[in-house]
């Protein structure tokens, strides 16, 4: 099975702007810093939920599922903010704001005094972690395209892995030191590192004469071409299928383990388990993908979905709603496995049509897939029943929906979308 993608276009779209002693280790490194302050922000916290429901008087740990929830939704609005923002100003200009926005949500999280002003915070860490997201997404789009642009975000994830790998094992240790307040705080310390780090060492990537004046009327008429667009709005909501999956994971996970198997401490070695699946796959992508191309990997990862979810369903029936631990080890290690087949080649394959508008689409992609996640979250997470019965049907839907999905554009020549340059 041929992929169009793979012949359309040339691995690099320009120059590379960076310095010479800017290796690729080290914009891979950087760029997944960036990256990983949406998962470390998601997953550090995890293993605080029953301190701080203590702290609001909050009567089930399992209510602060909202803070997983309102933070996915802060980024669906500051997606769609920051893509035009950063194709009007630039790519870095996008990031650092959102840098400063995500500090200011930070802030308001870690001083809160009660439930709602930490739920406040939580929104405006996703507002200001979308900067981030956007941003990054458009310069490694400037720099690269197709299968390229694929290995480059496999490796990015393979380093980011580590980051839902180690994030609650470093929130329980912050934790146990100092309280779930300095989880924050340390929160607040990478963002600033990160900035920094970015400001003195990558250099802008969207030229001037390149740059897109926010205009309402040619803006409005560019996205509504994004929109219309087969292949990019396909590929999106396959992408937020199956972040709603793993927003909904988050957010019972910490019940889970309790409910079921009684983690206590060993919550995080449990998480991880899970979370290798991705880094595995991740490697793996950036491997095979070049000589695979992303169109067979995606359909590889999402049949093998649908084969473990539903042995994960039936399993789980034959134990009244709770597998063994090993199985559900096993399955769900499999199951993140495909997850992290998917995102590498799905953001690309979305990304692929976009070109000049890489900054307004990428918003686009972005805020879209997190509101279909958000409705995936919302719709699945308080079905949670003590059972794995409503994780494993949520993976099973969103698999065999996204099959469907990718396979009705394969191989439509939709071509490239251009912007509207006057009203």
């Amino acid at each position: 099975m041929s992929n169009p993608a793979a012949s359309a276009t040339p691995p690099v779209t320009a120059p590379d702007p960076s310095p010479p002693s800017f290796r690729l280790i080290e914009f891979i490194t950087l760029f997944a810093l960036l990256t990983s302050l949406t998962a470390l922000t998601i997953d550090a916290i995890l293993p605080a939920f029953p301190a701080m429901a203590a702290s609001f008087s909050v009567a089930d740990a399992t209510d602060l599922q909202m803070t997983i929830s309102l933070m996915v939704l802060g980024m669906v609005f500051g997606e769609l903010a920051f893509g035009p923002l950063a194709d009007a100003y630039g790519r870095k200009w996008a990031i650092v704001t959102g840098l400063l926005v995500f500090g200011t949500g930070t802030l308001i999280a870690l001083f809160a005094q009660s439930m709602t002003m930490l739920l406040l915070g939580r929104l405006v860490q996703g507002l200001g972690v979308a900067g981030s997201k956007i941003g990054t997404r458009a310069l490694i789009r400037d720099r690269f395209q197709g299968e390229a642009m694929a290995r480059i975000m496999s490796f990015v994830m393979m380093i980011l892995i580590l980051v839902p790998m180690l994030a609650p094992a470093l929130g329980q240790l912050v934790l146990w030191i100092a309280g779930w307040r300095a989880i924050f705080l340390m929160l607040l310390a990478l963002a600033l590192i990160a900035g920094a780090w970015l400001v003195v060492r990558q250099p802008e990537t969207l030229t001037t004469e390149r740059r897109l004046p926010i205009r309402p009327l040619p803006l409005a008429k560019t996205t509504l071409r994004i929109l219309k667009h087969p292949q990019v709005m396909a590929y999106t909501i396959v992408a937020g299928l199956v972040f709603g999956c793993q927003v909904v994971y988050y957010s019972i996970a910490h019940s889970l383990f309790e409910d079921l198997y009684q983690a206590g401490a060993r919550f995080p070695l449990y998480f991880a388990i899970l979370a290798a699946g991705i880094g595995l796959a991740s490697l793996t992508n950036g491997a095979l993908v070049m000589r695979l191309g992303m169109y067979r990997q995606t359909l590889t990862a999402l049949i093998g979905m649908m084969g473990i979810s539903a042995s994960l369903a039936i399993l789980a029936w034959l134990g009244e709603g709770k597998p063994s631990l090993p199985v559900f080890l096993l399955l769900g290690f499999w199951l993140f496995f495909g997850v992290g087949l998917l995102f590498g080649n799905i953001n690309a394959l979305a990304m692929q049509s976009l070109g000049q508008v890489a900054g307004l689409g990428s918003s686009i992609i972005a805020s879209f897939s997190s509101l279909v996640a958000v409705g995936v979250s919302f719709a699945v997470g308080p079905l949670y029943n003590q059972t794995v019965y409503p994780l494993a049907l949520a993976f099973f839907g969103a698999a065999a929906i996204s099959l469907v999905l990718v396979m009705s554009v394969y191989g439509r020549d939709c071509g490239e979308v251009e912007p509207v340059r006057q009203g």
